[in-house]
């Protein structure tokens, strides 16, 4: 089935580094800053709202994580919160864009076993300089023959990354922790899609498995993937 399979492309945020626990813990923090005006239930779910409506203005990320906080403050409290508080909720966002990396288990093998025989290739969605920086400190780089940062993951941007830096789109292998994300619009497109679960992805990635889809796999973590493709090449 994958034998003439060439490129890999791997997400970056909670596929192979922790992201959304940081996510969490500032999810956490704002409500400890407005517990007076609402519960932690009620907030997360006018934070989400705000997050969903606010998507196509600041795309996925820190910076646009930390607007849509500030605007679902001064909702639910009517204008009346203090600059005290949304000074903190801005100190928050710097402390998100300041947090050293942490590789998750298997991955610095892994990455480092596939790049010896498929062309790789990083695409994620987030803040330019943010995943950037994170790409830099995880030591990881030089494993990628290309790093693509998009605003969002569809079908197209899928053809024309792996069109770029892999020839055909069936000769392409897309990986990651989301499957609305990483998974279903490249199989889409016509790649393979491997769902690699990450236990605190967040409400805005998850989709329905496309279980049924001929070019559909799912894997527990990234050695995983090593695995199945390797078993594959010994058959």
């Amino acid at each position: 089935m994958y034998e003439n399979l060439k490129t890999i492309g791997l997400d970056a945020d909670d596929t192979l580094w922790q992201n959304e626990t940081f996510f969490r813990l500032t999810q956490d923090r704002f409500a400890a800053l407005l517990s007076d005006y609402v519960s932690p239930e009620e907030l997360q779910s006018r934070l989400l709202a705000a997050e969903r409506r606010n998507l196509g203005q600041y795309g996925f990320g820190i910076k646009g994580f930390v607007l849509s906080m500030i605007e679902t403050a001064l909702e639910v409290t009517e204008n009346r919160v203090s600059g005290a508080v949304i000074r903190e909720l801005i100190a928050a966002g710097q402390d998100m864009l300041q947090h050293p990396i942490h590789l998750l288990p298997t991955v610095q093998k892994s990455v480092a076993t596939l790049a010896e025989t498929y062309r790789l290739v990083l695409i994620t969605k987030g803040d330019l300089l943010d995943q950037e920086r994170k790409l830099a400190q995880s030591g990881l780089g030089d494993y990628f023959d290309a790093v693509e940062i998009v605003s969002h993951k569809t079908p197209q941007i899928y053809a024309d990354v792996f069109q770029r830096h892999g020839g055909s789109i069936s000769a392409a292998l897309m990986a990651g922790n989301s499957l609305r994300s990483d998974v279903i619009p490249a199989l889409q497109a016509g790649a393979f899609g491997v769902y690699i679960p990450h236990d605190l992805t967040g409400p805005l990635e998850q989709d329905t498995a496309p279980t049924t889809h001929a070019r559909y796999r799912e894997c527990r973590d990234l050695a995983a993937l090593v695995s199945m493709l390797g078993n594959f090449s010994q058959e």
